[in-house]
């Protein structure tokens, strides 16, 4: 039986009229939307966006010494503030996004990062004068009048800053050398579309039906929301019954790949392609990734893609004066342990090791944005993880892809290296799945000598606050996929030296990716490189916890959008006073995270945070208008 038939598989007894049953059907459905809509509309518990914090610009700190004295606060235990309200553990976006709406409601939250700076995917690293940014490229929905920037701002006190990148934002390049067929993206609700038709004349339909369709199924992701903050009995309803996928297009293309759905709508290989190209932004292959993820990343980036000025660590800079007002505190090299709980199971604290001793702390909430597979496979105690209801959740997910990341610091302007604040996507075919996955089938050292795909952006090229802190040099990230197991032999060793095969290693993959780069970019030569090296998979292990040298969390193919899934992994987990936050709560990317963080917050304030987004919006966009009328 198919799933959208299950709602027809009910029989019904014969001596019962259609009238009757109409009725019935009708009372039922009634009593869903008046329930649906208390809940969904009907606010509880205290809103974080009721007032307006948002200030005038104060003047940008470029000092490191005076930004590290907010970004690096070291664990001891006299900083620990008395009378918790909440412990987060990890201090990535979906972290410190929900520490920033609890405090706002004014709960004292204390958060605690294993690394030495805060931030997760958004700190910055330095070497050798040069500033790199790790996780954060670039970022769709900050219009002024979107929810999206108007939770951003109040969330930062209207201190972060985006800077808009060029149009077009994205370049796909196909192809070997001999051959490179180049084609730009560019943001704009019709000039999308209009671009494509000129690069591929006689697909017009092709191209009007994909977006079309994304934007159809993206716009139903809000379902994905409503699944995990409705009441568990309520959404089992929905989804039992199939109703869900009768009611949202989302769940409705949520079962079929990317691959499926391009390769109905056009025979043409690029086109495919180019439709497929941002795959790369969460992590599966076309075939194996659900057109309605998909969808939301297509979408995402139509009315354009920013970048914070002055770089991704203004995230966590501006972020956290506001968890400190509150009482709250951010601290780092404090490495979470376990969890504690007490004889009826409810969490109630959490070990933190400083040196060979733990520090016990307790609160009477503890939130995980440390990902699910570190939560409930490392941080509670072993009865606990042995638990139905948790191994339960842990077979309905898998470890996302690794990745492997080349810091370049160039000698030179953005002029003189032709860079611009736009992205380039790689691929050296066209046929994504197969390119992909017979690069992952290698050996590690026959892999090193051929990357099939990169992702390549100047973060530095983005920034218009870089020239003045940096005059004269610029960056280069670049990413692909890497699998751990290629790395993992090196797991234990020592993150600064892990040895003489493991260098070379490296040094394979940044020798191969580098040729690319400097076919691609011609004014980028060896004598303008000062610094170049890699991370691996284990090396985000390292840095940003990652079991598996994971990007992207748990893994985002189509078996992430079962609906059952998603009433499963929720942000209460099945201990008490034990929650998650985070991209493994609702999806992956800074979006995803916040995402996580909104659902996070509304199952512990009761109330949907999502709807509270939507209703800042249009009060923002009024007082917007009233000022400008004055």
């Amino acid at each position: 039986m198919e799933p959208n038939e299950e709602v027809n598989a009910v029989t019904v007894p014969s001596g019962l009229g259609r009238g009757a049953i109409m009725i019935a059907v009708s009372i039922i459905c009634a009593a869903i939307v008046i329930f649906l809509l208390h809940y969904v509309f009907g606010g509880r518990g205290p809103d974080p966006f009721e007032k307006d914090t948002r200030e005038p610009l104060k003047k940008r700190v470029y000092d490191k010494k005076e930004k590290n004295k907010v970004l690096k606060q070291g664990f001891v235990a006299n900083r620990v503030p008395e009378n918790l309200d909440a412990i987060i553990i990890g201090s990535g976006v979906g972290g410190l996004g929900l520490a920033v709406l609890l405090a706002k409601v004014g709960k004292r939250v204390l958060v605690l990062e294993q690394h030495s700076r805060a931030g997760g995917c958004c700190h910055t690293f330095t070497e050798k004068g040069f500033e790199f940014d790790v996780g954060i490229h670039y970022i769709g929905e900050l219009l002024d009048h979107k929810p999206f920037r108007c939770m951003l701002d109040q969330m930062t006190n209207g201190q972060l800053e985006w800077e808009p990148l060029e149009n077009p934002f994205d370049h796909v390049v196909l192809g070997p050398p001999e051959n490179r067929r180049r084609y730009p993206i560019y943001s704009g609700r019709t000039r999308f579309t209009d671009e494509l038709k000129k690069c591929f004349p006689g697909e017009e339909k092709a191209i009007d039906e994909f977006m079309k369709l994304a934007k159809k199924t993206g716009n139903g992701v809000w379902f994905l929301a409503l699944l995990k903050i409705l009441p568990l009995p309520l959404a089992k309803f929905l989804v039992h019954t199939g109703l869900l996928r009768h009611l949202s297009f989302f769940f409705k293309m949520a079962p079929r790949s990317l691959t499926d759905v391009v390769n109905e709508l056009t025979e043409n290989k690029d086109l495919r392609a180019v439709f497929s190209y941002i795959f790369g932004t969460y992590g599966k292959i076309p075939k194996e990734a659900s057109f309605a993820m998909h969808s939301l990343l297509v979408t995402h980036y139509l009315n354009g893609a920013w970048y914070p000025k002055g770089g991704a660590s203004e995230i966590a800079y501006h972020m956290i004066p506001i968890i400190e007002k509150a009482g709250g505190a951010v601290l780092v090299r404090a490495p979470v342990n376990r969890i504690l709980f007490n004889d009826a199971k409810e969490a109630c604290g959490v070990s933190v090791m400083k040196g060979q001793e733990e520090v016990h702390i307790h609160a009477p909430l503890i939130i995980s944005d440390a990902g699910i597979f570190n939560t409930y496979q490392k941080l509670i105690p072993k009865d606990l993880q042995t638990m139905p209801a948790i191994q339960k959740q842990l077979s309905m997910l898998k470890h996302g892809e690794g990745g492997l990341s080349v810091f370049m610091g160039l000698n030179g302007t953005k002029e003189e290296l032709g860079l611009k604040a736009d992205n380039y996507w790689i691929f050296a075919e066209n046929n994504f799945d197969e390119l992909v996955m017979n690069y992952m089938k290698k050996d590690r050292e026959e892999a090193a000598k051929n990357v099939p795909l990169l992702f390549v952006a100047s973060p530095s090229a983005k920034d218009p606050t870089w020239e003045a802190r940096s005059p004269g040099k610029s960056t280069l990230s670049l990413v692909t996929f890497a699998k751990y197991e290629w790395f993992e032999e090196w797991k234990d060793g020592k993150v600064t030296n892990r040895g003489r095969d493991y260098t070379e290693l490296k040094q394979a993959f940044i020798d191969t990716i580098l040729e690319v780069v400097m076919d691609v970019f011609p004014k980028i030569t060896r004598d303008k490189i000062e610094y170049i090296d890699a991370g691996t998979p284990i090396t985000n292990t390292h840095y940003i916890g990652a079991p598996k040298g994971e990007i992207y969390g748990a893994d985002h193919g189509i078996s992430r959008f079962d609906p059952e899934l998603n009433i499963t992994v929720r942000a209460q987990t099945p201990l008490k006073n034990l929650y998650l936050t985070g991209q493994d709560v609702f999806l992956c990317g800074f979006a995803g995270a916040l995402a996580g963080a909104l659902t996070c917050g509304s199952a512990i304030l009761k109330r949907n945070l999502h709807l509270d987004t939507i209703a800042l919006a249009k009060r923002t966009a009024f007082i917007n208008t009233k000022l400008k009328g004055e």
